[in-house]
């Protein structure tokens, strides 16, 4: 191995202080409940609400008799883990303090898209060159919160459907979306404003060394209601991409404004890099973005000749990962032209750096979910792609120069706000 392939695959500096970490499978995390349910008979409760497109069951945990309740979905996205190991930890907290459970009941959807768990392997990688050698998620059309915004209520996947009935029955004041990046920082998205949420989850953020990522892409141009917290946008509003067809007013998110509620949606990171936390003005922010978007084009067009190549060669209709490339792919070239667009007067560094890691991210998963496609079939196209793989990944690596953060420390966090959300959130 030559000292350039060593350099991307396990001693860059996103793998210095990363523990032999894993995170539990969906089938470990129903063995669990079911262990606390053993426990607590009277309190805690273990159910199956739905399955799979696959037949994978959804299961359902609830702790407390209360009539207010709090859902927290894990797991919707399949590249996202840490929610699993951070529901089993709040169940436990909760059955464990009668404090928390008083006027609420708490109701755990263990893994929203178990099939995509299955899909993106669980183990921690242990740099980001092995996490998108094993990249999953789903296109948008397959993803239990977002298809809504893709496909008309009658093809809606069950997992969606599974979603909005355990919503429908609970009418739950707060709901709680477990979520997560490969590399930058923790924020919170709010379908409505949760006032004094802000305090609690910079305080946690900073006991855990997590930074506050100041510009996420996710929320750009959104109200700001306090330090890492950004409140998604009231019916009507502008999108930043209007490329993108994803629209959170028509998620399962909003789907609980019906009942008076609201969804707080919980981001920590894998990696942590401290340049998403610079609030200082970049000093050519049109700049950076034009640069961003032409590096989105040449490596998403890099993808897309290897694929050209490669489809007509694989055998029957494709497959989950050459769907989720292919939509990559199809979005990343528009995408960039709204980019071209975006306003960026008075840009800090912090958004400069959130669109850049973003740019990145995109050609990095289709690359690595066609490669994992295309070496199943022995395809000879897979040759092509390895290397924009090790490069691209060592060249984010060397951008951004992150650190692991530590599972624990990523549970403990979206615990915590979990908590916090709960606490703030008005309820009956």
């Amino acid at each position: 191995m030559s000292q350039y392939e060593q350099s991307v695959s396990g001693r860059t500096p996103d793998t210095r202080d990363a523990p032999a970490e894993r995170f539990p499978a969906p089938s470990e995390l129903v063995r669990a409940a079911a262990a606390l349910v053993h426990r607590h008979p009277r309190l805690c409760t273990l159910r199956r609400v739905g399955l799979s497109r696959a037949g994978r069951p959804l299961h359902l945990l609830s702790v407390g008799h209360a009539d207010a309740a709090v859902l927290v979905v894990a797991g919707a996205h399949a590249n996202e883990p840490a929610g699993g190991p951070a529901v089993r930890r709040l169940a436990g907290r909760v059955a464990a303090d009668p404090a928390l459970r008083t006027r609420t009941s708490w109701h755990f959807l263990l893994c929203a898209d178990p099939d995509g768990a299955r899909l993106h392997q669980m183990r921690a990688p242990g740099s980001l060159l092995e996490y998108h050698r094993r990249f999953y998620r789903p296109r948008g059309a397959e993803q239990p919160e977002w298809s809504p915004s893709y496909v008309p209520p009658h093809r809606l996947p069950p997992e969606t459907r599974a979603l909005t009935g355990v919503l429908d029955e609970l009418r739950p004041y707060l709901q709680v979306s477990l979520h997560g990046t490969d590399l930058g920082g923790s924020w919170v998205q709010v379908t409505r404003d949760i006032p004094g949420l802000a305090e609690p989850f910079a305080k946690s953020a900073a006991e855990l060394r997590i930074p506050i990522e100041a510009g996420p892409s996710d929320a750009v141009g959104w109200p700001v209601s306090g330090p890492g917290v950004h409140v998604m946008p009231e019916p009507g509003a502008d999108t930043p991409f209007p490329s993108v067809p994803e629209d959170v007013r028509h998620s399962t998110w909003h789907h609980i404004h019906r009942y008076g509620g609201r969804t707080a949606v919980i981001e920590v990171p894998l990696w942590a890099s401290d340049r998403v936390t610079d609030l200082a003005p970049h000093p050519d922010p049109s700049a950076a973005l034009r640069d961003s978007a032409r590096r989105l084009r040449e490596h998403t067009r890099a993808v897309t000749r290897v694929l050209a190549t490669a489809l007509p060669r694989l055998p029957g209709p494709p497959g989950p990962l050459t769907r989720s490339a292919r939509w990559i792919l199809d979005l990343s070239p528009a995408l960039a032209d709204d980019w071209e667009r975006l306003p960026s007067e008075g840009a800090t560094a912090a958004y400069v750096w959130g669109m850049e890691a973003f740019g990145r991210r995109l050609p990095l998963r289709a690359a690595g979910m066609l490669l994992r496609e295309l070496t199943r079939h022995h395809s000879p196209s897979a040759a092509a792609l390895g290397p924009l793989i090790t490069r691209w990944s060592h060249d984010f690596t060397t951008r951004f120069t992150p650190r692991w953060v530590p599972l624990d420390s990523q549970t403990e966090h979206q615990t915590r706000t979990t908590l916090a959300a709960a606490t703030h959130t008005p309820h009956p």
